[in-house]
């Protein structure tokens, strides 16, 4: 699976992500791009947080 997931990361070149990108504007518009990223960004945050407080807490029960 992660051999998988490799190959498909180093075949993604900069003519692909310029497609995507079109695609995305052409299905949500340019005035609906920031309200997404605003929201995935702030989902990201999140993601982050909650494994940090996870990392945190694994910490915690090691110590004792």
């Amino acid at each position: 699976m992660t051999m998988i997931l490799a190959s498909i990361s180093l075949a993604i070149g900069a003519p692909q992500i310029i497609l995507i990108v079109v695609v995305v504007l052409l299905l949500f518009g340019g005035r609906k791009i920031p309200e997404l990223m605003r929201g995935l960004g702030s989902g990201i945050k999140e993601f982050k947080d909650a494994s940090k407080d996870d990392d945190e807490d694994t910490k915690k029960v090691d110590n004792k």
